[in-house]
């Protein structure tokens, strides 16, 4: 195991890593901004060494800051958790040159996965089903035209380095697809620097269900079961539950294995996840691999009762997997919900500011809370409003979703304004309590009915 551990990332999942490392014996390291310099993350870990100003690329995103101070400090690892660096094949490539330990898989498959069209053809060789659409990159909006023809509209236009919602557009007709190509071109070039644009069917409506998997540096990969993750907003995901109530025990078993075969393909190592998309018949598409520690991995360690953060340490510190497909048991349901510092009164507009008071949920079996907020804390505005994850267990579905509610109705916060009571109305809503929703719901037919209550 690694001595010292230098972590490239901020707010609750720095929090998160920190903690892991400490109870495994390893010291850390926090980098911060000069925005953050009263952080949660940079007060628990064993050093902490600012490394820019309050901008992202000048900061969490600068690479040569990043490792100047993993070498300043004698890291002989860093953790990049998500966003950010986490799937920066070039930041992990020269990680891997300054002997530092990425705690990740390796660049290459990094870069693989990375480019959706390239994934999408990794995908196909290895028997995993894809989504009907472009074989590669559509160098002109003819072209889309043509293949958008072929498989029906409506189709989805996407970036084939994209990520977190950006360079992406739903096209219901041929009169709309040209506006859309060049806004969503000029969209990923902006986010990602490569405008390259590929284009997949849509398939309507549709269930969102990924795979956790982990994989060794000797050829041992498992999955952790699935999380349902349909219930999202400008394809972003806003509550997360495992397992799936959509999913047939047989069903759960082959997607299972899916995901392991997709893994295997690119020899996966470390924590990942193969993102499906379910069809009403029941049938799975892959969508894309995330090559990190997902927001949602709390749902899959409450089931499952495997640490994923100290997973990752052990394998990218060259221990072999502690268990086997067969020892993976799912117990009971979990859920999460993103708690944000935002105004869902006002188009889900940021809420950035002091907090004045804060009280979040924080005892009864089967609840957890990563945050790193406290009261007297200034949320700064250059960065992801995401400022608590509430997580729950229950027995069953029914238990979890009323553990939630608790959990929910305790939250308390002044100064800033969060959408704890819009996640509150959201799993009380008869179809998420039923489990009838898939991802055009919250959008389409919660939201447009919506009423908040107040602001706080």
């Amino acid at each position: 195991m690694f001595s010292k551990v230098l972590i490239a990332n901020r707010g609750e999942i720095a929090v998160r890593i920190i903690r892991a490392c400490r109870e495994l014996g390893v010291q850390t390291v926090a980098v911060y901004s000069e925005a953050d310099q009263e952080a949660l993350h940079t007060q628990l870990a064993d050093e902490a060494i600012c490394i820019g100003p309050a901008k992202a690329t000048d900061s969490y995103l600068n690479v040569q800051a990043v490792l100047s101070a993993a070498i300043v400090t004698n890291a002989e690892a860093i953790h990049p958790g998500f966003g950010f660096l986490s799937e920066n094949s070039q930041f992990a490539s020269m990680c891997e040159e300054c002997n530092i330990t990425f705690i990740g898989p390796k660049a290459e498959t990094i870069d693989a996965m990375g480019n959706k069209i390239n994934a999408r053809q990794l995908m196909q060789k290895a028997k995993v089903p894809v989504i009907p659409g472009s074989d590669g990159v559509i160098d002109s909006v003819e072209e889309a035209l043509t293949i958008a023809e072929e498989i029906g509209y409506p189709v989805m236009l996407k970036a084939a380095a994209g990520g977190g919602g950006k360079g992406i557009r739903k096209v219901l007709s041929k009169e709309e697809l040209p506006k859309h190509f060049t806004s969503a071109q000029q969209e990923a070039k902006a986010a990602f620097g490569n405008d390259d644009m590929y284009l997949e069917k849509i398939i309507y409506p549709a269930r969102h269900i990924e795979v956790q998997i982990l994989g060794d540096q000797y050829g041992h990969v498992i999955h952790l079961g699935e999380r349902d993750c349909s219930l999202q907003r400008n394809n972003q995901k806003v509550l997360e539950e495992s397992p799936s109530i959509a999913i047939s025990e047989e069903k759960r078993q082959m997607l299972g294995e899916t995901a392991v075969r997709a893994a295997q393909a690119v020899h996966y190592e470390n924590a990942g996840t193969i993102e499906f998309l379910m069809d009403p018949a029941g049938d799975f598409y892959f969508m894309e691999m995330n090559t990190r520690i997902q927001v949602e991995h709390p749902v899959t360690e409450m089931v499952t009762g495997i640490d994923l953060v100290k997973a990752q340490l052990e394998i990218a510190s060259g221990e072999p997997l502690g268990y086997t497909q067969e020892d993976v048991t799912m117990t009971g349901h979990a859920i999460e919900c993103r708690i944000n510092a935002e105004n869902p009164a006002f188009n889900f507009a940021p809420s950035p500011g002091k907090i004045q008071n804060l009280l979040l949920p924080s005892g009864g079996m089967g609840l957890r809370v990563d945050s790193a907020m406290y009261s007297g804390y200034s949320i700064p505005p250059y960065y992801d409003s995401m400022i608590a994850k509430v997580i729950v267990h229950g027995e069953n579905r029914f238990d979890a979703l009323m553990k939630m509610q608790r959990a929910l109705n305790e939250i308390v916060t002044e100064g800033i304004i969060t959408n704890a009571e819009f996640q509150l109305d959201l799993i009380t809503h008869d179809n998420v309590l039923t489990g009838d929703y898939d991802t055009s719901f919250l959008q389409e037919t919660f939201l447009p009915n919506w009423e908040p209550e107040s602001n706080h």
